[in-house]
């Protein structure tokens, strides 16, 4: 790293300081930063010791429910299946006993999910990832994430004017969205963008002009996806191609030499392997009907918590089907099973009797009709990261923990 790329990074870093209600900053530090290098190494020390499992983080989809009709989106349309208050307060207790505190919530779109705000505030100790499309995120809403100070909103951005209509089956949709962004800022809170990656909004998304002009709009880190195609209405063509997958992992270790913001993925270790945070047991889901699940866009499962989710830890640590499952994939390949092998993926299903945890069920049925599309596997192609700091925190906090041998 040259010494002004090094200067790029501390000026990066210090944003967040410069921009951020102290109280919000000193929430992110230790809610997120100290309690989460503590779960991970706790998380570490049990896979070496063969003790009961239990991931180092949770997923969770609180609702099905959503105002947008996002094409190759895996949530039902129309569904209505949602976690009751008793799940969620129930789940985050459960967790926090396994010394876990930070959380990604999920949807739908989150805020439409009543009582959310109130459980987050009451687990003041935890630190809360929210992914919204940032619609409802009004001003008025974003004051109160401030006051509760220990949830970084994640604003969903599929394109500009013209790509976020077309993949949000709505209109006005970047415009509605950055009213959302432009509210997380007036609030001084600690905010990100994401971005699915896809063929349709490629140009658009993986440029330094986008990473520039969503820094100037106040979001302290950039967050990005590759499109998988899923759902009752996927859009196989819209996939990325394996040039595209190896120019964009190229683009993004390029970027972070001297970015305005943070760029974050979790595909990559620090040589550029690939990783699949559900093989490595890291991260798993929790589904709007209480399923855990191996990740978000694949809902089909055995196990359910019960009507307060107090049973959780148990399930971790008894599921069968989530630790054939994570060995399954790692011997399969250090990708994304649904994107390469679709059909390895739903015999495997099939013989463990998986049960679809939507509201639409017709999940299997889906994916039956998927066909293999390029992952981020490039065994043979990888592309290290240039960045002392990314890759000393991926060397670190990101790896396979012994799941690919």
């Amino acid at each position: 790293m040259t010494f002004k790329e090094y200067i790029a990074n501390i000026k990066a870093a210090l944003r967040i300081p410069r921009e951020c209600s102290p109280r919000i900053v000193w929430k992110f530090m230790y809610n997120f930063g100290w309690r989460s290098m503590r779960n991970i190494n706790r998380f570490e020390k049990r896979q070496e010791k063969g003790k009961p499992f239990f991931p180092a983080f949770v997923m969770i989809s609180v609702t099905e429910n959503c105002n947008l009709a996002c094409s190759g989106c895996w949530v039902s349309g129309g569904g209505k299946k949602s976690l009751s208050l008793l799940q969620l307060d129930g789940i985050i207790k459960s967790c926090k006993k396994k010394g876990s505190y930070f959380f990604g919530i999920l949807g739908g779109e989150p805020l439409m999910y009543k009582g959310l705000l109130d459980v987050m505030e009451k687990h003041s100790d935890c630190y809360f990832q929210l992914f919204t499309n940032g619609i409802l995120l009004t001003e008025e809403v974003a004051m109160r994430l401030k006051k509760i100070g220990n949830v970084t909103p994640l604003i969903s951005i599929e394109g500009l004017e013209e790509e976020s209509d077309i993949r949000r089956g709505r209109d006005n949709v970047f415009e509605r969205t950055l009213a959302g962004v432009r509210a997380c800022r007036k609030a001084k809170l600690i905010f990100g963008a994401a971005a699915s990656i896809c063929k349709s909004n490629y140009d658009e998304l993986v440029s330094r002009k986008y990473i520039e002009l969503i820094a100037r709009e106040g979001a302290h880190y950039l967050w990005y996806y590759i499109y998988r195609p899923v759902g009752a209405n996927p859009n196989m063509a819209n996939a990325l191609d394996k040039e595209q997958i190896l120019a964009f992992r190229r683009f993004v270790v390029e970027q972070r030499k001297d970015a305005p913001l943070f760029l974050i993925e979790t595909y990559w270790d620090d040589k550029g392997n690939a990783l699949c945070p559900g093989a490595t047991g890291m991260s798993h889901h929790i589904s709007p009907s209480g399923a855990l699940e191996f990740c978000p866009p694949i809902q089909m499962a055995k196990d359910f918590i019960n009507e307060d989710g107090s049973n959780l830890a148990k399930l971790f640590e008894k599921s069968e089907f989530l630790a054939d499952f994570r060995k399954m994939t790692a011997g399969n390949s250090r990708g994304c099973i649904l994107l390469e092998d679709p059909e390895k993926l739903i015999d495997f299903l099939e013989q463990h009797e998986a049960i679809d945890t939507t509201s639409r069920r017709t999940v299997l049925e889906e994916y039956k009709k998927m066909s293999p599309v390029a992952g981020h596997n490039m065994q043979g192609e990888e592309i290290p990261e240039a960045n002392s700091i990314y890759k000393l925190v991926k060397k670190k906090y990101f790896f396979g923990f012994g799941a690919y041998g």
